[in-house]
């Protein structure tokens, strides 16, 4: 598998009259400490070009499968995207937004794969597992 990645992350979060735009700001860059972040009139985006932090929360929470489940079911052409829960963003935690919108809206994320493919870029970020171990693609 090639190590070089060539990535786009767009992530952009409302932020509501109820809320801190600083702790919006927090939530995004807990999840995406590289990114870019600048603050616009009622929303945070950030852009990134890693999401190896992003990665090494999804292993320690043990999550490998829910997040490919998420890529993989809101995949178009080589990008992916998906939504996470600000209010567990913000405590450095990786929830996955599905369903019902959150009350305190979602960060949403948009990943698009330049290189490698887009299967491979998923299986560097969230590997396949058998009995919940990661194992090698």
């Amino acid at each position: 598998m090639s190590e070089i990645y060539r990535v786009d992350v767009e992530v952009t979060a409302p932020v509501y009259d109820t809320e801190v735009t600083s702790r919006v700001i927090d939530a995004v860059a807990n999840i995406f400490p590289n990114a870019d972040i600048e603050e616009e009139f009622g929303e945070v985006r950030g852009e990134a070009h890693a999401m190896d932090h992003f990665s090494e929360l999804l292993h320690r929470q043990e999550i490998l499968d829910t997040a490919r489940g998420e890529f993989f079911s809101n995949r178009d052409g080589e990008s992916f995207s998906f939504a996470l829960k600000k209010q567990a963003a913000f405590e450095d935690h990786v929830n996955f937004s599905v369903g019902e919108p959150d009350e305190l809206g979602e960060i949403a994320v948009r990943v698009r794969v330049d290189e490698p493919s887009i299967e491979e870029y998923i299986d560097h970020i969230a590997p396949p597992t058998e009995d919940g171990r990661p194992v090698d693609a």
